[in-house]
């Protein structure tokens, strides 16, 4: 039986940042994985997700380069080619956080790891101890329990597609749903998008959903609300065919996408054994601290249902080593004001509150909200004029900026800045008093009245 002070599950983002900054302590840490390094980010997430992004981006900019004055040519995407190409970077990273776990003196241990009791964890035919143990197991995406749910691909089923299908539905309104509906509606499919409610991205400002779908309909998508699929069949060519509750049949497809939501992929690891604690969903239950409700165990990442985006793993793992490892006794995650992108076409950013959850919160007289709706000056000269919507929410006399909320190019970029003022308490007036950088669509929101 080995010995370490910290074992880790999981060799995702959280996993990996958890066990490299304990190392970086002292410490003598063993990481279990039995898949590639890198987790879902990196293999089957946030990482081929942008290179598809990219992808889809140049399509975009093709399709606008005539109205600059470009001769280019109407030519086909490779989809063959970008595929290797991906591949063969993903592989790469997998090969550099191997190097990297080395490195640092981190044991690598590949096989599926399950408690014994509290402190002792098997794996790959061994058994090993440690004082603490994180769980970083990450999740998996969910199928339907409908007849015929496996006729149908999840976004892991996406990167393994070796072509591009030309008929698509993708069921599913949040993150995953909107992202890989741009990329096939860029790169030249014909979209179908299934909501099972009214509108897309309800968790975040209404404004985000509205104009998202209003985006994806100028661009030919189809969308469908109030679609709850009830089967999905298969005919004799395999073409697809989606039946809805209420009676209606979409079809044909070549390729029908699940993106419903995911679950915790903590099933294998007997936590009944050592009593940790899940909520009802089957997420794993943590207090600031990341503890679970077994003494050493903690849990970070996807698998708690909290804020599940790989910076939040990343910074929850490195905050909850420093306080294991490194004598910060207080140090921990403030999940307040966290910011994100979504990377439609175009990108959505957005951080702190909604306007609603501002009016929740603190009362509607308390409220005040400034937007801006504007063709960006890209496309002064093209053919397609996609507008760029903003949204400030403050609250109190003091006018306290608590949410921004972009939909438009350069969402992604502008809002890592303006997430750093929002966290710092800054008011309206502070944006107000900084000069703008013109022309660009950020300054928008430092000069909305």
């Amino acid at each position: 039986m080995s010995e370490f002070d910290l074992i880790v599950i999981g060799g995702g983002s959280g996993g990996l940042a958890a066990a490299q900054r304990a190392a970086e302590y002292g410490a003598r840490v063993a990481l279990v994985e039995s898949h590639r390094l890198g987790g879902t980010c990196v293999n089957v997430g946030c990482v081929p997700k942008k290179v598809m992004w990219n992808a889809a981006d140049l399509a975009e900019g093709l399709r606008d380069a005539p109205d600059y004055g470009f001769a280019v040519p109407a030519g086909t995407h490779d989809w063959v080619l970008l595929k290797e190409k991906r591949d063969a970077y993903i592989l790469r990273l997998n090969g550099i956080y191997e190097g990297n776990l080395a490195k640092r003196g981190i044991t690598l241990i590949r096989g599926r790891a399950h408690f014994a009791d509290g402190r002792t964890v098997t794996a790959a035919g061994s058994s090993h101890t440690a004082a603490h143990i994180i769980i970083a197991t990450g999740g998996r995406p969910l199928l339907p329990a409908i007849p015929g749910a496996e006729l149908g691909i999840t976004s892991d089923g996406f990167f393994e597609l070796p072509h591009r299908p030309q008929r698509v539905a993708i069921v599913g309104s949040g993150y995953i749903a909107i992202e890989l509906t741009g990329i096939f509606a860029a790169l030249g499919s014909d979209v179908t998008l299934v909501l099972r409610g009214e509108t897309a991205l309800k968790q975040f400002d209404s404004m985000i959903g509205e104009s998202t779908l209003k985006v994806l309909r100028d661009d030919g998508v189809s969308i469908v609300t109030r679609g709850w699929p009830s089967a999905l069949e298969s005919d004799a060519r395999g073409s697809l065919a989606l039946a809805l509750r209420d009676g209606r049949r979409l079809e044909p497809f070549d390729c029908v996408l699940w993106a419903i939501g995911r679950a915790p992929a903590a099933e294998e690891l007997g936590l009944e054994r050592i009593g940790v604690e899940r909520d009802a969903y089957g997420f794993i239950v943590t207090d600031k601290y990341q503890s679970t409700s077994a003494a050493g165990v903690y849990a970070i990442g996807d698998v708690t249902g909290r804020a599940a985006l790989t910076p939040v793993a990343i910074a929850a793992g490195r905050r909850l080593s420093d306080r294991l490892f490194g004598g910060k006794a207080d140090r921990h995650l403030d999940y307040h004001n966290i910011p994100t992108v979504i990377f439609g076409h175009p990108p959505i950013g957005t951080v702190g509150l909604t306007e609603q959850a501002a009016r929740d919160d603190y009362g509607d007289e308390a409220v005040s909200v400034f937007k801006s709706s504007f063709i960006p000056m890209y496309y002064a000269l093209t053919a397609a004029k996609p507008r760029c919507d903003m949204k400030l929410v403050t609250v109190g006399p003091e006018r306290r900026v608590v949410g921004v909320h972009v939909v438009g190019p350069g969402a992604d970029e502008m809002m890592q800045g303006f997430a750093v003022a929002v966290r710092m308490g800054a008011t309206k007036e502070d944006f107000d008093d900084t000069v703008a950088i013109h022309p660009t669509s950020a300054e928008e929101l430092v000069t909305m009245r």
